[in-house]
Order: structure tokens, then sequence, then C-alpha cells
């Protein structure tokens, strides 16, 4: 797919705002958001704020406007007149109220109008943005599960040779061990095999005391 036909795609997909689903938050859970999507998630953030800001004023001056329409009303004699002069003077502050809600109207409707635009125009750039950062971090990890499969496939070839290795050394001494009695006799043997644990019992006991002076001489310095 061409460039042109990748945005034109785009532009008919409908996305909903991101900031919104707890799921978009979870695609950074691990990594946390990048710079650029943390700003770009601020302004969508702000904007979303503002809509929410002109919808409530909007409200607040319709209110408004019903309750000095109202007040205009109570205040009109029956032959809709004011019925005094100071009443005339409060209809008149009334009207003029009424035009400048009317005024401050038309400019939150207009702003709101723009709104949806500017808020899609940002949570597409978050889109972007949150693209190039999974499809980023999928490669990532997709080429560290290959390097572990690579490693698991060398392990197994070694592990297999070792316990090839094993087993012969084992079938070896079996051998050596069995062909000694054939040879030499079960009572040597057995003099042989106390002698040597006793050979063992002290090299392990030298190595140990070695140790000791060791981490003793580590433990002063």
């Amino acid at each position: 797919m061409d460039e042109n036909a990748f945005k034109t795609a785009l532009s008919t997909t409908q996305i909903p705002v991101l900031v919104l689903d707890q799921k978009w938050h979870r695609l950074f859970a691990i990594s946390g958001k990048p710079k650029e999507v943390a700003e770009c998630e601020k302004k969508l953030r702000d904007l979303l704020a503002l809509q929410g800001k002109v919808n409530t004023d909007l409200k607040n001056l319709k209110k408004l406007k019903a309750q000095l329409m109202q007040d205009i009303m109570e205040n009109m004699g029956d032959d809709n007149t004011p019925k005094t002069p100071e009443v005339q003077k409060k209809m008149d502050e009334d009207k003029r109220l009424i035009d400048e809600a009317n005024y401050k109207t038309e400019e939150l409707e207009d702003q709101l109008l723009d709104l949806p635009a500017e808020i899609k125009k940002i949570n597409n750039e978050l889109m972007l943005l949150t693209m190039s950062f999974c499809y980023s971090k999928l490669r990532t990890n997709q080429d560290e599960v290959n390097e572990i499969s690579d490693w698991i496939d060398r392990f197994r070839v070694e592990l297999k040779k070792n316990i090839i290795r094993k087993q012969n050394r084992e079938i070896n001494n079996r051998e050596i061990y069995a062909y000694m009695h054939d040879i030499f006799g079960k009572d040597v043997i057995n003099l042989f095999d106390m002698r040597f644990d006793e050979i063992e019992a002290q090299e392990k006991k030298e190595r140990e005391l070695e140790a000791e002076k060791k981490k003793s001489e580590g433990t002063t310095d």
C-alpha cells in the first residue's frame, strides 16, 4: 500500500478517543509512555477539557437567558409596559445581559463546531505515535524471542552432549571398578577404597580450611 492509499484508509477509519480507553494506557504499562506520546496525550486532554467547559458554559448561558427572559416578563405590566422607572431600568439591564449572552453563545457555538475536528486531528496524531511505539516494541520483543530461542536450541544440543558424556563416564567407572575387582580381588579393593576415602576426606578438609582462610583475609582487608 502506497503512502496516499495508507493515509486515505486512515482518514476513513473511526478511531476511539485514545486517552479515554484504559486498554490504550495498558500498552505503556511496562515501558512507560515516550515523551512525544505524553505531550500529545496532554494536548488531547486539554482539548477534551476545553470541549467540556464550552458545553458547560453554553448550558449556563441558556439558563441565564431563560431567567432574564422570565424576569422581563414578570416586570411587564398588563399593557406590556414597565410598571415603574426603576423596573424599566432593571429591564434595560436584563436586555443588555441577554444581548451579551447571545453574543457569547454564538462565540462558544462556533468554538464547539471547530473542536471535534481538532480533537480528531490530535487523536490521529496520538494514534500514529502509539502505532510507531507498539510496532517498535513488537520488533524488539521478537528479536529477543528469537535470541532466546536460539540460546535454548544451543543449550539443548549441549545438554544432550553432556548427558552422553556423563553416561559414558559412569559406564567407564563401573567397568574400571569391575575389572579392578576381578584382577585384584575384593579384599585389596576394600583396602584401597578405605585409603582413597581417607585421602578424599583430607583433601576436602584442606580445601574448606583454605576457603575459610581466604574469606577471613578478605574480611580483614
